[in-house]
């Protein structure tokens, strides 16, 4: 069985906010159609060479994907350097299947039943089996990896798998730190989100024979994005709507997340709001979710991180700077523009 290839028309994904906009998203991904075909064939192959019992469950977890955002990073950013080869197709697939073996094992810690619209892989055939499953992902993305012609590029996927895993457990380290800093925030998010955008944008550009200065400039990039995108689907969960988030909202309320929202709460407010702010999120109640939002808007939490948001795709655009103009490049630049129009909407 095949698994079927992810939607690229942002109007059959209402689990996705981020994809709403035709005209906008195809500006991005128009250049990377044909490349996300093959990453989609390709990914069914690999389901294919799962033992019988387990293909099932690495097709359930690769059917709800979603948008393919990291292999059209690998798509774009290696035609700003030069032609796509069949290596970045198993760069692409090597990445997402990392990507979701993450999100497998994020919906076991935090408990969530519903992703994209549908059930979690742990709702759907319970948390040992799916804890195992996110580890086949891994293990079966690394033994892809080492399939390359140059051993660099799975050194560096191997690295960049360390540092997501590490920023995974720093921020469950972090859990209830009301007294987090920004600068704690900011690194945790570059290391579990932002490292994955940077190597796909980094590799993609590597295998096709960019120059060094290229390839800094594209992993700038890749970085700043990630990190701007993991804001706002921090976001998502304070100010977004669930039919159109596909997920619970207020999940990351619950387990004790500390997000910019609350971080610049926490900043701004005074010491009674602070102290009330903190017993409801010390012994959480879906009840009070209307009550930290009204209480966050006091001191404009959500404007705060949309600016923050738009310094990150600032600093993107700048990274591209550095490149070649190309229909590619264009197409990234279109990214961190649709990110923007998507993050002035939320909560509206």
């Amino acid at each position: 069985m095949a698994v079927p290839a992810p939607s690229l028309d942002p109007e059959t994904i209402p689990a996705d906010p981020n994809f709403r906009t035709r005209a906008a998203w195809e500006e991005v991904v128009g250049p990377a159609h044909a490349f996300l075909e093959q990453v989609t064939a390709r990914l069914a192959e690999q389901v294919d060479a799962f033992e019988p019992e387990i293909a099932s469950y690495a097709r359930y977890a690769l059917t709800n994907q979603g948008k393919q955002l990291r292999p059209t990073l690998v798509a774009l950013a290696a035609g700003t350097c030069g032609p796509q080869t069949d290596e970045h197709v198993t760069l692409a697939v090597v990445i997402e299947m990392i990507h979701l073996a993450t999100l497998v094992h994020d919906d076991i810690m935090d408990g969530a039943s519903m992703r994209r619209g549908r059930s979690t892989l742990a709702r759907h055939c319970g948390p040992d089996v799916a804890v195992l499953v996110g580890d086949c992902l891994f293990a079966h993305a690394l033994k892809l990896a080492a399939g390359f012609s140059t051993p660099d590029i799975c050194r560096a996927v191997a690295l960049s798998t360390h540092v997501v895993c590490t920023g995974e457990i720093l921020q469950t380290h972090r859990r209830r730190r009301w007294n987090l800093g920004r600068a704690e925030y900011f690194k945790v998010l570059e290391m579990k989100t932002a490292e994955l955008f940077a190597l796909a944008c980094e590799l993609g550009g590597r295998l096709s024979s960019g120059t060094e200065s290229e390839r800094a400039a594209l992993r700038r990039f890749g970085l700043a994005l990630g990190t701007a995108y993991q804001i706002y689907d921090d976001c998502v969960d304070l100010y977004g709507a669930e039919d159109d988030a596909g997920k619970s909202l207020g999940t990351d309320l619950a387990k004790g997340k500390v997000t910019l929202p609350l971080l610049t709460f926490f900043e701004r407010a005074g010491t009674e709001d602070v102290a009330r702010m903190i017993g409801w999120l010390e012994s959480w109640d879906p009840a009070s979710f209307a009550a930290v939002r009204a209480l966050l808007e006091t001191v404009d939490a959500r404007g705060e991180s949309c600016r923050v948001i738009a310094g990150f795709l600032d600093e993107a655009r700048k990274a591209l700077d550095e490149l070649k103009e190309t229909p590619e490049r264009h197409a990234l630049v279109a990214l961190t523009a649709f990110l923007e129009q998507q993050t002035s909407a939320l909560g509206g």
